[in-house]
């Protein structure tokens, strides 16, 4: 009878580190530049552009004949 409980407490510890310590297996990783992005794996490397973003327009106050005015370039 004590063999029988110490092999089940054995069993019952193993499985329950088995369930615990599961954890995923990627062989992928990735990084994220300044300007692309890219992931290396086990078949290769892939580099992605970032999109083109226009610019946004710089915009300044001046005067024009005395009026205050906006000017968007």
């Amino acid at each position: 009878m004590r063999n029988f409980i110490l092999a089940a407490l054995a069993f019952a510890a193993v499985g329950t580190a088995t369930v615990i310590d599961t954890t995923e297996a990627n062989a992928v990783v990735c990084a994220r530049g300044v300007y692309r992005a890219g992931c290396a794996g086990y078949r290769g490397g892939v580099v992605v552009r970032r999109p083109f973003v226009a610019p946004v327009a710089a915009c300044r106050w001046i005067w024009v004949n005395g009026v205050r005015v906006r000017r968007c370039v």
